[in-house]
């Protein structure tokens, strides 16, 4: 359920669902979303749903974060530096990183931080900087 194939059939569900921007839906099928939820989630981590992360917060679902991008990218624009406030897992960071040259995301919860913090290097997003803040 973790498999390459899991992600391809992830991103051909979003394309059924509207979602247009090739960069974007390459970009989710290279990030292994499954690394970024509690193990006991893992075969679930391709499914659209949102799913928790602890701490009151959610994984956004791959519709959620491919229409954000979309919207976003407006049309194929290049990405440059990025902001995202509430770094969570680091999922959409994560995919952020395959789409902006640099990726700056702020989260407020410290736990939380970490946990994206090991996701983010796993994902091999090199180009990602998080910061714990509340934004004050």
């Amino acid at each position: 359920m973790t498999s390459q194939r899991t992600r391809l059939r992830m991103v051909e569900r979003l394309r059924t669902q509207g979602i247009r921007d090739e960069v974007i839906l390459g970009a989710m099928g290279e990030v292994p979303r499954h690394i970024f939820v509690d193990e006991a989630l893992a075969s679930r981590a391709y499914e659209d749903i949102a799913l928790p992360l602890g701490f009151g917060q959610t994984i956004s679902s791959p519709y959620t974060v491919a229409r954000m991008l979309e919207l976003l990218r407006g049309g194929g624009a290049d990405l440059g530096k990025v902001l995202e406030i509430g770094t969570g897992c680091g999922y959409q960071a994560a995919v952020l990183s395959r789409l902006a040259r640099e990726v700056y995301s702020i989260e407020r919860l410290a736990p939380l931080l970490a946990k994206a913090r090991r996701h983010l290097r796993d994902a091999r997003a090199h180009n990602v900087r998080v910061r714990n803040a509340d934004g004050q």
